[in-house]
């Protein structure tokens, strides 16, 4: 059992290392924002049930699979969705470029529905929790672009 959760957690903390970095999140209020913009506290909380989903999915493959029988693509897949996902606050917040920002939630979008078809392939039941991931993340990329036109 306490493997499991260790398994777990290591699957789970990666998700949240962006919230190690300082940022300015008052620059969210600065900005224009488009009418369709969630309040700030959406966000913790539905990216939070989002990292727990992703993580889900990802120890259910792993033990599916063993780690070395994990497919390349997958693994390159899921690497490159994780640097996405990860970048938006730094560049976004951190260095305060809503077109960055844009460009870090075009590939957190491109690449979510990349990692939704490579875990479909290895576990096409558990695939369905990055249903959430895939709306969310579209969302996120239609209000960056928004922002961004807003802001030019």
């Amino acid at each position: 059992m306490i493997k499991k959760l260790f398994t777990f957690a290591l699957c789970l903390l990666p998700w949240f290392i962006n919230n190690l970095f300082p940022v300015d999140y008052s620059y969210y209020d600065k900005i224009k924002l488009p009418f369709f913009a969630p309040p700030q506290l959406f966000y913790p909380i539905a990216w939070t049930i989002i990292y727990i989903l992703i993580a889900i999915t990802i120890y259910y493959v792993i033990n599916s699979y063993s780690m070395k029988n994990i497919p390349i693509h997958y693994k390159i897949t899921l690497l490159v969705n994780y640097l996405f996902n990860q970048s938006y606050t730094l560049v976004f917040f951190g260095l305060k470029n809503p077109f960055l920002g844009f460009v870090s939630c075009l590939g957190t979008f491109l690449s979510t529905l990349f990692l939704y078809e490579e875990t479909t392939l290895l576990h096409n039941k558990i695939s369905k929790l990055l249903y959430f991931y895939i709306a969310l993340s579209l969302f996120a990329t239609i209000l960056s672009l928004s922002i961004y036109v807003l802001n030019i």
